[in-house]
């Protein structure tokens, strides 16, 4: 079955709201261009309502960056799916590798938040990869089913194909170096059949994002892999240009 292609920008600690009315505005002026894919901005929370409010009545869709697992409660700093759904916002990216390496997530955490996320109605795009230790000991696919499993742990079928996975290959992201198509494709094909032999069918549908320095001149030919169903784009969301170079591909 055909999967629709999901284009989602992480524009992690970047752009003021001032600054990220300005790009979002420059992404509406190309909504027509954006044909059949799903597009996804997920500005830092203090843009969150600024953008929410202008893409609204477009096909833009907004997404956050991270979700507490607790409905509310003593946790500083944290954001729960509730306050995020009200804004409204309507993916929530979970385990990215950044969050992972600097702020402690753990396979269990990210369990918790795509739980939250999806106990909410909110989208999770749950993050997954191998760092370059990893893939120069032969670890990738080990990591890849512990860290798929982890996070999808004690998940319905139904939750699972709510579920957006995103395969970023750490030691490819804000690098400049790029998995190959051939390395892309074997980890999300890797992915779908770990989520067939937990969950059957439901793999068909559930879309593998790559989240690995993907920009316009190498969308094309990533995007065209049979288990690639749309990319996490980092540094190339932040340009007009850039990020729909990508959509266009997709």
């Amino acid at each position: 079955m055909s999967r629709r292609k999901l284009i989602a920008g992480n524009w992690k600690m970047n752009k003021t709201a001032a600054e990220a009315l300005s790009l979002v505005n420059g992404l509406k002026a190309e909504a027509a261009k954006m044909g059949k894919a799903d597009v996804v901005v997920c500005p830092p929370f203090t843009a969150l309502a600024t953008v929410a409010g202008a893409v609204k009545g477009t096909p833009i869709a907004v997404g956050a960056q991270n979700v507490h697992w607790a409905e509310n409660g003593a946790f500083t700093g944290e954001i729960a799916a509730a306050m995020l759904k009200e804004i409204p916002v309507a993916y929530a990216i979970i385990g990215h590798s950044e969050r992972r390496q600097y702020f402690g997530e753990t396979d269990e955490t990210v369990n918790k938040r795509v739980k939250a996320a999806l106990a909410a109605g909110l989208i999770p795009i749950m993050c997954v990869g191998e760092t370059l230790a990893q893939r120069q000991a032969n670890e990738t696919d080990a990591v890849l089913d512990r860290q798929t499993r982890g996070g999808l742990a004690g998940l319905t079928a139904d939750q699972v194909k709510a579920t957006v996975i995103a395969y970023e290959p750490v030691w490819a992201i804000g690098t400049g170096v790029v998995a190959t198509r051939e390395q892309a494709q074997e980890a999300h094909a890797f992915i779908r059949k770990l989520v067939r032999n937990l969950h059957g069918n439901v793999a068909d549908q559930v879309r593998i994002l790559y989240g690995g320095s993907m920009k316009p001149d190498n969308a094309k030919e990533l995007l065209a892999q049979p288990d690639i169903d749309g990319g996490l784009i980092g540094g190339a969301s932040l340009k007009v240009a850039d990020f729909m170079g990508i959509i266009t591909c997709a």
